[in-house]
């Protein structure tokens, strides 16, 4: 199987971006993608919100963005996924070329842009899904062309909230105009107010737990007030992050200038510099979800020791095939063990905590 998916992945990459993720989503939801046939680590499960996760690696939101390959995601051993982002209206995105792989860097930029079926197709689809192996997240956006961006979030938890293990709200991406000045107090505050209130509705008996996926470009001022937001309004987490639009110096590939979001390896840092930053500002108090650049147990266990209690990953995946899933599970259950830990609770933030200092000498 790996040999197979290693000349599978050297195919793709011969073809145009958009073009390899199209057909391996379409693969994917056929039933002809890899199946992980390692049983799952214990070290690695953990539980939030009431829901059980076998490992924390889930597929990022912007892969599966119509929920048509949840089953065959979750057959590659993510221990959870997260479909999206939808919108209410369907829209066809930003015109192409939108998708650009920077292979020397191991990055991507995109500036897809929402393109997506809208919430009724999504819907339909999640209403026939059957039970999954794992949670499934469903990740909201509005449309491009709306002036009620509360109304848009809305609907699209009208819609989707009763087929969700956790709901999102994508207020990050750089590729819809305006998005990002929702992440601001008193907008945010109002969005998520109204977005809990119609969750609440839709789901009076077991509403999902409500995240916010933030961008990793904020200033000082912003981190805090997102951080004091989130602590006040009951939200459930904080996805720590989305693309950047920042361009570092260090870009080799000629496709670096292009405009939209960097994902892939150069995130990696930034924005587990911001996950640490966000898990202080909340004082260890919200899960986080941390996403950017992770293409290793030790990028995970990273993440996991700067707050994350989950973590995403998608760019790596397209230069390392589906066999990387399992080889970070691996990883990071070894470090895990390396470290002492007996469960992946125990590591959440543990690159934050003061050591411990050693007493005299005997």
């Amino acid at each position: 199987m790996t040999d197979f998916s290693s000349l599978a992945t050297d195919f793709l990459r011969l073809l145009a971006p958009e073009t390899a993720h199209r057909l391996t989503v379409r693969l994917l939801a056929a039933g002809l993608g890899p199946q992980a046939r390692e049983a799952e680590d214990s070290i690695l499960e953990s539980h939030l919100w009431g829901r059980r996760f076998a490992n924390p690696i889930g597929m990022a939101a912007g892969f599966d963005k119509n929920a048509e390959a949840c089953r065959g995601i979750f057959g590659l051993g993510f221990g959870f996924a997260e479909i999206g982002s939808v919108t209410p209206r369907p829209q066809p995105g930003n015109p192409k070329p939108r998708l650009f792989r920077l292979s020397e860097d191991r990055a991507i930029i995109n500036r897809m842009g929402f393109n997506n079926d809208g919430v009724d197709r999504v819907a339909s689809r999640l209403s026939s899904r059957g039970v999954l192996p794992g949670p499934l997240g469903v990740n909201l956006g509005k449309n491009k062309d709306s002036a009620d961006a509360a109304a848009d979030y809305v609907a699209g938890v009208q819609a989707l909230a009763r087929h969700a293990d956790y709901l999102v709200v994508n207020v990050s991406s750089p590729n819809t105009p305006g998005l990002r000045a929702l992440q601001g107090r008193e907008p945010l505050a109002a969005l998520i107010a109204a977005v809990k209130a119609a969750r609440d509705r839709a789901c009076p008996e077991a509403p999902p737990p409500l995240l916010v996926k933030i961008a990793p470009d904020l200033q000082p001022e912003d981190k805090q007030d997102i951080a004091a937001v989130a602590m006040s309004s009951g939200l459930d987490g904080l996805i720590v992050s989305n693309t950047t639009i920042a361009r570092p110096a260090s870009l080799k590939s000629p496709a670096r200038n292009e405009a939209g979001g960097l994902s892939g390896a150069p995130l990696f840092q930034p924005s587990t510099d911001l996950l640490a930053e966000m898990y202080r500002l909340t004082q260890g108090r919200l899960p986080l979800m941390g996403v950017g650049g992770v293409a290793s147990g030790a990028d995970a266990y990273a993440k996991i020791r700067a707050g994350a209690s989950l973590v995403q990953l998608y760019s790596a995946l397209v230069y390392d095939g589906p066999g990387l899933v399992g080889r970070i599970k691996r990883e990071l259950a070894e470090a895990l063990r390396r470290d002492g830990f007996s469960s992946l609770a125990q590591a959440v933030g543990s690159g934050q905590r003061p050591k411990v200092p050693a007493g005299p000498a005997a």
